[in-house]
């Protein structure tokens, strides 16, 4: 007798089981496209730096700007609650392991200062760049307005897991189509991870959409919820999303994939799994820039109840500009992400990022581990 399925799963795959097909034709790197648009907003790069304050205040989004990305400012974090933040981030740093968590869970419960909120557009906006910030659904009706009128150019709405139907007994969740006809600017939503909920979310009238549960570097979310699609399908979902709309609307829906990329393949995988920009984290975190002094901690760490990140160590290893562009002496792709996306798309022939979105993949679980036997033997010892 046949035995009833309780429910189907399905296969989904993560940047280490994917590998992307070389094309038949071949362009040299330096004819390939890496410029990414949002509305009226025009990148030579397709990075934008995470909305952690271990990674973004004004001065690195600044320098992100002058090598062609974007850097996101967590409106939410220390920089909108202190007024010298710098003092705050140095005693997360320098907090033992056994402490930080309630260290931050204080740090984090502090009254954001409207005041500081204009204080920290205007200072990127000064100084010519664009100012993307970050806010939670339940601070976003308050706060993105004082944004704007400082100046900000994007809003990004993050949290854990968005979808733009929400329910609560306390109050009105944040309607995305409501809040796009009122502020008059770009608005980038996430995160997500399913076809479904992408579509109903670009059909509120959003600009961006961020893709990715659980998997950076300093969230334990996968951990603690055991909620998460591995970002090769989670992209490719989105993406999914992003061209069904663009058909059915000619409204098109950037698609940034958040999180989870460690090497300049990952992000080769996630602009050939459908990406059109790729959202870094613990990565810039390691820029001697960043503000984190060699730590990266997760956006969900400092919750009051029930913590979802942890303090990473990541080092002060290098320069944003090295990390970005070169040149490099290290081999194992963890600088020149620039350098390694425009030869990945020349080895594909592909011209532009919407060229690399159609490059073929096969899934290759012994694509990093296929004849490294010396490699393996030397990192045994």
């Amino acid at each position: 007798m046949a035995i009833p399925k309780l429910k189907d799963m399905e296969r989904v795959y993560g940047f280490e089981e994917v590998a992307i097909v070389p094309g038949d034709i071949t362009v040299n790197p330096d004819q390939a496209n890496t410029e990414f648009t949002i509305d009226k907003f025009k990148f030579a790069i397709p990075i934008l730096a995470s909305a952690m304050d271990a990674i973004v205040d004004p001065k690195f989004a600044i320098q992100l700007h002058k090598l062609g990305g974007l850097a996101v400012l967590n409106l939410d974090g220390v920089q909108a609650r202190y007024d010298k933040p710098e003092d705050i981030i140095t005693q997360i740093a320098k907090a033992p392991a056994d402490e930080v968590t309630a260290l931050l869970q204080k740090v984090y419960s502090q009254p954001i200062k409207d005041n500081l909120i204009g204080d920290r557009v205007q200072k990127i906006k000064k100084a010519g760049a664009t100012c993307a910030i970050s806010l939670i659904p339940a601070t976003t009706k308050r706060l993105a307005p004082i944004a704007k009128e400082a100046g900000a150019d994007i809003l990004v709405i993050q949290s854990t897991v968005t979808t733009a139907r929400h329910v609560s007994k306390s109050y009105k969740g944040l309607v995305f189509s409501e809040l796009c006809q009122e502020l008059r600017m770009p608005v980038l939503v996430g995160n997500c991870v399913t076809y479904s909920a992408a579509l109903e979310l670009m059909q509120s009238g959003i600009d961006g959409l961020l893709v990715g549960i659980g998997p950076g570097a300093a969230c334990t979310t996968r951990e603690v919820l055991g909620v998460g699609v591995p970002q090769v399908t989670a992209t490719m979902n989105c993406a999914a999303a992003r061209d069904t709309y663009f058909k059915e609307t000619g409204n098109y829906v950037a698609v940034i994939t958040d999180g989870g990329i460690r090497t300049g393949s990952d992000l080769c995988k996630a602009f050939a799994s459908g990406a059109d920009a790729v959202m870094l984290g613990s990565i810039l975190a390691q820029a001697e820039e960043a503000p984190g002094k060699g730590f990266n901690w997760g956006m969900s760490h400092p919750h009051p109840a029930l913590p979802r990140g942890t303090r990473v160590k990541v080092g002060a290893r290098t320069t944003l500009e090295r990390l970005l562009f070169g040149p490099t002496s290290v081999t194992g792709g963890t600088e020149n992400f620039v350098g390694a996306l425009r030869t990945a798309m020349g080895i594909c022939g592909c011209f532009t990022i919407k060229d690399m979105q159609k490059a073929n993949m096969v899934i290759a679980p012994t694509i990093k581990t296929e004849g490294k036997y010396f490699q393996t033997l030397q990192g045994l010892h």
